[in-house]
């Protein structure tokens, strides 16, 4: 069974919460690295922490696309479902 949308996002927040030093609140719409002004490694280490959560693997051809929360969000739920038809 595949999550829906929130769920997905609920859990990439608790996922980005020990990222987010500045304790912004976060929406679909919170980019990365202007809002919670992660460098481009500390976005890497919290990939890692996403794919270890879903057991999925994001393509790196993706990453200059996922901006934003709501991107990535979207982008798991995508992978999942994928992931569910192959199955």
């Amino acid at each position: 069974m595949t999550q829906n949308v929130d769920e997905i996002f609920k859990q990439i927040c608790s996922l980005i919460e020990p990222f987010n030093t500045k304790k912004v609140t976060l929406s679909r719409d919170t980019i990365f690295s202007v809002d919670l002004e992660l460098d481009s490694l500390t976005v890497m280490d919290l990939l890692a922490e996403i794919e270890d959560e879903f057991d999925i693997t994001v393509p790196l051809n993706l990453l200059p696309d996922l901006e934003t929360v709501g991107q990535f969000t979207d982008a798991v739920q995508k992978l999942l479902a994928e992931e569910s038809l192959d199955e």
